[in-house]
């Protein structure tokens, strides 16, 4: 099993000057971190307008920086959001094959569609249609990446002529595939489509072990891949605090991670906000004595002891999950816990599961090679415009 982190940018009220740079600059010292202890994967959002919650909207740019503060670590969108509207698909295939570039081929091109009112609304993106909106981008982002030229694109919600779209991505035939999951449903979805499953359920071991089954019998039975290579793989999103005495690992991130998830049910859910105005964090802390510890926070969560967390995860790795992804960044965490947590993890957790991963994986690969072998011969040809002849652009003058 491999590990990665997760960054939404949260960004509790009040907002003094300076916090969001410090924001920031924290992030990628974690993340550097991450990549010196050996943490496999690192996860950035985007999201728009969800104030508080995350301040991630051009998270290209951000895994750009730490591609040059990396050596080892993967780095991951999870996601980028697909409907044209949020992001053109050429103007996606140069942004993911620029990233794996100049990282030297560590991109993971999670992927999704959203859900939350402010950003559908703030793009004018009909609810309906987010769904079709990001499969038809998806399909042909994959295409960009591989043909050469592009042979364009006559669909629903956005066209295009035959252009060569460059750079192309360092990993052949692209990077890895993975889509945003918080439901049965869509992880079915991303085993149709040979896809990994990024999950935002915060599941129990005993929950995962029914996703993971379901996912690879649906990949066994139904795949047609969307892309032209397969991603079988499912990775958990959950919460982590690693401290040698319990009742402290329990007050470094248990406040984080409750308005994690309380900030995530505000904008999805349950809030009622008002642009620039609205005060998450004063609403979360005048009702937090009442609340149960949901979501990243929950019982499921990796808050504890080394030894606590250590159980967890192997009850994890022994359900199928794949890679485990931890929020530490939440709410108002301190940095400096983040890192001692980190630190802690990779001495005390991590070794184990290093030691066992490549034998596992080989294993893996080897039972269900010819699952994939057999979904890759069930791929459709795209649907390509017809063109009377080559496709000639004229210069236009300058001015």
């Amino acid at each position: 099993m491999k590990f990665g982190t997760f960054y939404e940018h949260q960004l509790p009220r009040p907002w003094k000057p300076g916090l969001e740079l410090k924001l920031f600059q924290d992030a990628l010292d974690q993340v550097e971190l991450a990549d010196k202890v050996g943490i496999d994967h690192m996860w950035e959002v985007e999201h728009h307008f969800l104030e508080e919650y995350a301040h991630s909207s051009a998270p290209e740019i951000f895994l750009a920086a730490c591609s040059q503060r990396t050596k080892q670590i993967r780095l991951g969108h999870g996601i980028v959001l697909l409907p044209p509207a949020y992001n053109h698909p050429a103007r996606v295939a140069e942004r993911i094959a620029t990233l794996d570039l100049v990282s030297g081929g560590r991109v993971e091109f999670g992927t999704g569609e959203s859900s939350a009112e402010a950003e559908l609304g703030g793009f004018l993106i009909p609810r309906a249609d987010k769904r079709d909106m990001w499969q038809e981008s998806l399909g042909a982002i994959c295409r960009m990446f591989v043909e050469d030229p592009f042979l364009g694109h006559q669909g629903k919600y956005f066209k295009m002529p035959v252009r060569n779209v460059v750079p192309k991505p360092v990993q052949k035939p692209h990077p890895p595939l993975w889509v945003a999951c918080s439901r049965r449903e869509t992880i079915h979805l991303a085993a149709k489509l040979g896809i990994g499953a990024l999950t935002f359920a915060f599941v129990s071991p005993e929950e995962a072990r029914y996703w993971v089954n379901d996912y690879y019998t649906t990949l066994e039975n139904e795949c047609e891949p969307i892309g032209y290579a397969i991603n079988p793989n499912i990775a958990l999103v959950t919460g982590l605090m690693c401290d040698n005495d319990q009742e402290r690992a329990r007050k470094m991130g248990e406040d984080g991670l409750q308005f994690f998830s309380y900030a995530l049910a505000h904008h999805y859910i349950f809030g009622r906000h008002e642009p620039g105005k609205t005060d998450i964090w004063k609403s979360y802390t005048s009702q937090k004595n009442g609340l149960a510890m949901p979501g990243a926070g929950g019982p499921n969560s990796c808050i504890g002891t080394p030894d606590l967390i250590r159980e967890r995860l192997r009850d994890y790795q022994d359900a199928g999950v794949d890679q485990v992804v931890f929020i530490s960044q939440a709410g108002n965490n301190r940095h400096e816990d983040i890192c001692d947590s980190l630190n802690l993890f990779a001495k005390a957790v991590l070794p184990e599961f290093k030691e066992q991963h490549q034998v596992r994986e080989r294993q893996k690969m080897e039972r269900i090679a010819p699952i994939l072998e057999r979904a890759m011969s069930r791929k459709r040809e795209p649907e390509v415009p017809k063109t009377d002849g080559p496709t000639i652009i004229q210069a236009g003058m300058l001015p």
